[in-house]
């Protein structure tokens, strides 16, 4: 177990260096405003926050998953690889019942953390400079917040993160049990690595797919109220009016971003974990297939980010 959390430590900050700028493009797209857009599509997000913010414009909001993801993915290595061992069957089925735990029970964390990540991606949006911030970092967003909105504010977005969650990393966790199993990962494959990063990369795309329209619906709402006017008042309002306005392609904000992000992140996360439990279990027996181990079990596992 010990092992599932620090796997799960060393392969988040992995992720999160490689897909973070991937991350802030998705939110800037999402949360645009339809009548005066910044962006076109997201190649001309990409080249605008670097001409006009610099490249350190698309690491904003960085520190909030830099340490937020550290105990997501070490809750949801742990609590997947337990949830399998009291499961005690290896099956596609109890694979995604894992997944769906550990999504459900780590939005404790996730969703305060892309609340100030969602909040310091929108801060000082075109400026180079920021005149006037706001927030100085990720804790003073949520110090912020909680001050003037109480325990619910800094838990703005948790119902559609659940939603979001909870069946997003059962997803995953089935798709990438199935594609290792169909592309026959040993430990002595010398084509192991390629191909737990081909099932991560991918495993982590049709996670994305399968949840989307409700991450466009989270970051609206946490996106709510940066510039002081609250534009929604639930979640079935902030759906209406996004239909109302862009009909049913609001849904599909910013996925292109998400999809080139979802695969290096995954792919870079499993390579660290399965080297990490690699020099770790040296000498120990370990199997790709085995349910009640850790070796590549928890490679079945991918934080999404949150962090996905």
């Amino acid at each position: 177990m010990a092992l599932d959390f620090a796997a799960g430590c060393v392969g988040g900050a992995a992720g999160v260096l490689v897909g973070h700028p991937f991350d802030t493009v998705k939110v800037r797209l999402q949360v645009q405003n339809v009548d005066k857009p910044l962006y076109r599509g997201t190649f001309h997000c990409f080249q605008s926050i670097i001409r006009q913010e610099s490249m350190l414009g698309l690491y904003k909001g960085i520190g909030s998953p830099m340490m937020g993801l550290t105990f997501i993915n070490a809750i949801v290595f742990g609590v997947q690889g337990n949830t399998m061992r009291l499961l005690g069957h290896d099956t596609p089925l109890n694979q995604f019942l894992a997944g769906a735990s550990a999504g459900a029970i780590q939005c404790v964390i996730c969703c305060p953390m892309e609340l100030a990540k969602t909040r310091m991606q929108m801060q000082g949006t075109g400026e180079k400079k920021s005149k006037r911030k706001m927030y100085k970092n990720s804790l003073d967003c949520l110090v912020r917040i909680y001050k003037k909105e109480g325990f619910r504010g800094i838990n703005r977005g948790m119902v559609t993160t659940l939603v979001r969650e909870t069946p997003g990393f059962g997803v995953y966790f089935l798709a990438y049990d199935v594609l290792t199993r169909y592309l026959g990962c040993e430990p002595e494959d010398p084509y192991m690595i390629p191909k737990l990063l081909f099932a991560g990369g991918m495993s982590g795309i049709a996670s994305w797919i399968s949840t989307y329209p409700v991450d466009v619906i989270k970051s609206r709402l946490q996106a709510d109220g940066v510039g002081g006017v609250n534009k929604y008042s639930s979640i079935m309002d902030c759906v209406r009016q996004s239909l109302q306005k862009e009909g049913w392609r609001v849904f599909t904000r910013g996925l292109t971003s998400t999809l080139l992000r979802a695969f290096p992140v995954n792919a870079t996360t499993f390579a660290t974990v399965t080297l990490f439990l690699m020099y770790m279990r040296e000498g120990e027996e370990c199997s790709i297939q085995e349910p009640q181990s850790v070796q590549l079990q928890p490679l079945q596992q991918q934080p999404q980010a949150t962090s996905m």
